[in-house]
């Protein structure tokens, strides 16, 4: 295997240039924006670029996110400080769903059987009331069903089932969720 294989791209040129212009968006007026009290214009910054965003879902000034078009938010739901959405495929939040510190939503990966490593994609599917705990890492194609949590620097490669608790590389079932009423 002399030959060098070259690397594939098949995104569009439109998806590039929005890029672009997003990046420069974010660099210069998402970024650096106050965290408290601004949600507002970070919201109104992401709409523009086409994401869809509930009432009361929350982006704080440093997650990345990659493409704000393939972005879905339910009502509040939310995307915590230094959280990377690397949504080259569309990524959903449902109602009340949390992404919490420095988690990685990792929509794309490569095709490792061929020498061109073409990108791969495929979308993430965080429902209702789960809960994304710090650090931790949800792939390409996986769904996390309603209340499900993945627990701090767990790995999600896999759908995970409503309100179950998952915690490890990769992650696996460790037991129920249970919700306490309240008083």
């Amino acid at each position: 295997m002399s030959e060098q294989a070259i690397y594939v791209d098949n995104l569009s040129k439109w998806n590039r240039l929005a890029r672009c212009l997003w990046m420069l968006t974010y660099v210069v007026l998402f970024r650096y924006s106050p965290r408290v009290g601004f949600q507002w214009w970070r919201r109104w910054l992401l709409q523009r670029f086409g994401a869809k965003l509930a009432k009361g879902a929350n982006v704080y000034p440093s997650v990345k996110v990659w493409a704000p078009w393939n972005l879905e938010m339910g009502a509040f739901a939310c995307l915590a400080e230094g959280v990377d959405c690397y949504n080259v495929a569309p990524i959903y939040l449902g109602k009340y769903a949390t992404v919490s510190q420095r988690s990685f939503l990792c929509s794309a990966s490569h095709e490792v059987s061929l020498l061109e490593k073409p990108l791969i994609h495929a979308p993430i599917r965080i429902e209702e009331h789960a809960w994304v705990c710090a650090e931790a890492f949800v792939g390409p194609g996986v769904t996390m069903g309603e209340g499900a949590v993945l627990a701090a620097r767990g790995v999600a490669v896999r759908d995970l089932e409503a309100w179950g608790i998952y915690g490890g590389n990769p992650a696996k079932y460790l037991k129920q969720r249970v919700i306490k009423e309240q008083n």
